[in-house]
């Protein structure tokens, strides 16, 4: 049996004349009552109770927001480099985030909650200038402008190798979604692309350009390398024979990034000719069609000559790139039209991510700051 003692909030049924101190009463934006009940003959279990009407839940906007994410807030602000930010990747699971920085160093963040930074990776004398989780989510595998390439234990942070070699600043870093964990691919301004086994101290193989390659991508399947540089065309490279199979024109400028879909049908570019565009790379083309698909407008590149990233979501319907107008630009992938255009930050969008499981976007820019947030 419960009986209503009393329908103020400072009554004490001890001692009616204290009052509770107004610093220590709960303060909501909400009308509410507050009625204190005791049981019958047990004095000991004092509760009080808080009543909400309906009228108030819908005058409070906040009351029927409607979250997508596991994010503390619908968008986050993360600061700790103190430089340039030129690089972001999520792992598989979708639970970390890593960021690359001219400061030399990785931040790894929590992907969830308040997203808050749990470890660093350091061990480059030079700028961090792309970086890739290993398709199994252990070890982080970073590119550097000190012509190395590290290998990190996400555990611990501990560096576990790091790959020498390259003649040349390490531009781009690429891993496979299906193939051994232990397979990394490296493009450098040595005019080399050169893979990679954790296992083993030195490269396992050696694709020689022409031209300085400034990205690259592996296949899902590991058995194609594709490249991208300043001759402004993306060349397939089979890892089997180690020969070049074929080149996509298109571009006006140098290629900034590649980004393979995640069904691993098409490809996706970044260049400093302004423009994104996306290649079909599946083995065979319908007669008369060419590999080019789609062209995306929007994006900018400046005086800065960054190495602007691009990503495709995690169901492959929508693209997003690095741009120099400090803003975020996301594009349809169906209709090439601009769906989002985020503003915020104060220097060049360096890069621009998908997380692979829930509906939230991750940007990074010259500001030296990054921005989480739930995309509506």
């Amino acid at each position: 049996n419960i009986k209503v003692i009393s329908s103020n909030p400072s009554y004490n049924p001890y001692n009616s004349t204290m009052e509770e101190p107004s610093s220590k009463r709960p303060r909501n934006s909400l009308n509410r009552e507050e009625v204190s009940i005791i049981h019958d003959g047990n004095h000991n279990n004092n509760q009080v109770v808080t009543l909400y009407k309906q009228d108030d839940y819908n005058n409070n906007p906040n009351a029927n927001t409607i979250r997508t994410s596991s994010l503390a807030s619908p968008t986050m602000k993360l600061s700790g480099h103190k430089g340039s930010i030129y690089t972001l990747a999520y792992d598989p699971p979708g639970e970390i985030l890593c960021s690359g920085s001219f400061d030399s160093t990785c931040l790894l963040w929590n992907a969830s909650g308040n997203c808050n930074n749990f470890n660093v990776l350091s061990g480059h004398k030079n700028a961090v200038l792309d970086c890739k989780f290993t398709n199994n989510g252990e070890k982080v595998i970073t590119a550097s402008a000190d012509y190395n390439l590290g290998v990190y234990d996400v555990r611990t942070g501990e560096r576990l190798k790091r790959f020498m070699g390259h003649e040349g600043i390490v531009n781009a870093v690429g891993v496979a979604k299906d193939a051994s964990p232990c397979l990394a691919v490296s493009a450098s301004d040595d005019r080399t692309c050169r893979m990679w086994d954790t296992r083993v101290r030195s490269e396992v193989g050696c694709l020689e350009d022409q031209f300085q390659v400034t990205a690259v991508v592996y296949s899902n399947d590991g058995l194609t390398v594709f490249s991208g540089g300043i001759d402004n065309c993306v060349h397939a490279w089979d890892v089997r024979q180690m020969k070049r199979t074929m080149i996509m024109k298109g571009h006006t400028d140098t290629i900034t990034c590649l980004s393979l879909n995640p069904k691993g049908t098409h490809i996706l570019s970044n260049s400093m000719d302004g423009t994104l565009k996306t290649w079909d790379i599946r083995p065979f083309v319908d007669s008369g069609k060419k590999r080019h698909d789609k062209t995306f407008v929007g994006g900018t590149h400046n005086a800065e000559k960054g190495l602007l990233n691009c990503s495709w979501s995690a169901d492959g319907t929508m693209v997003t790139g690095g741009s120099a107008d400090r803003i975020v630009h996301i594009w349809d992938e169906l209709s090439a039209e601009e769906l989002y255009s985020l503003p915020g930050h104060a220097g060049c969008v360096n890069a621009v991510v998908f997380h692979p499981k829930e509906n939230v976007i991750a940007s990074a820019s010259s500001d030296k700051s990054i921005f989480v947030g739930e995309l509506s």
